[in-house]
């Protein structure tokens, strides 16, 4: 009985002694939190990055379906900043927030607005790109300013700062909102006549009139609307990712390839 104990005892200290080497050879170094996330092939930090590719000319599908735009390339050139290699997922805007959040992915760049509500959330890095909201309508419309909205039909991306601030004008549950999945889709329940206007973002309105020339549309400013502020939005609590591409955006910044990507500088 000694000696059948003593084997025992034995076998387990060398199990234990295997399952310690397992595990720390086994780690990975990763500033990532997404399940996919890690260390490339060639040794890089892959960092795994979630967007709505329905937003050109920031981040959509080209012919070949493959994920392009402003924002892509403005990642891209942190990554290369930083060492990492970037792995990009069309998730669509709303399911892009519990993505980020259940770490699904390591950070999402989607035109995101650094909001007070958002930041309760979420962190988010430094601004990359400063943005603001513009007005598009038929072109025979009356409308000058948004408050000509007030008693008209709006169409708006749901779930944007464009949305937020319709709700503000129209009511929270006013049904002469129209929220659609994305910005092109409100801009054709406008073009099909559900709505008189549409509101959404400086790049994606100007983007869409630089693609569509034929369309019998035009764009109203309005100077009541406030300079918004995109930037990578991240889980909360990953400081360290957080500096990570904060390092790589002021590292862009300094070299002009941020300018040479969106054309300006941001303040």
């Amino acid at each position: 009985m000694k000696k059948a104990a003593r084997f025992l005892v034995i076998g387990l200290l060398f199990t234990s002694l295997a399952f310690l080497l397992l595990g720390c050879g086994g780690e990975k170094e990763s500033v990532g939190s997404a399940d996919n996330s890690g260390v490339s092939e060639n040794g890089k930090k892959k960092l795994v990055v979630g967007t709505d590719a329905t937003y050109a000319p920031m981040e959509y599908m080209d012919s070949n379906g493959k994920i392009v735009g402003i924002d892509i390339d403005i990642v891209k050139a942190i990554a290369e900043e930083i060492g990492a290699e970037v792995e990009f997922k069309n998730y669509g805007w709303d399911p892009l927030f519990p993505a980020v959040k259940n770490g699904e992915v390591d950070f999402a760049v989607s035109s995101i607005t650094i909001t007070d509500e958002r930041k309760q959330e979420y962190d988010f890095t430094d601004p990359y790109y400063v943005a603001n909201q513009l007005i598009l309508v038929p072109e025979d419309s009356k409308v000058e300013k948004f408050k000509d909205l007030a008693d008209k039909r709006v169409s708006v991306q749901i779930n944007t700062t464009g949305h937020i601030a319709v709700k503000e004008l129209l009511g929270k549950s006013s049904s002469n909102i129209v929220a659609a999945e994305s910005m092109p889709l409100a801009i054709e329940e406008m073009l099909n006549g559900n709505a008189e206007a549409s509101v959404g973002d400086n790049s994606v309105v100007n983007g869409y009139m630089k693609n569509n020339p034929d369309k019998p549309l035009k764009v109203i400013e309005d100077d009541s609307f406030e300079k918004e502020y995109y930037a990578l939005m991240v889980k909360k609590g990953n400081q360290e990712l957080v500096d990570l591409l904060n390092e790589g955006i002021q590292k862009i910044k300094d070299n002009g390839k941020l300018k040479e990507i969106t054309g300006f500088d941001v303040e």
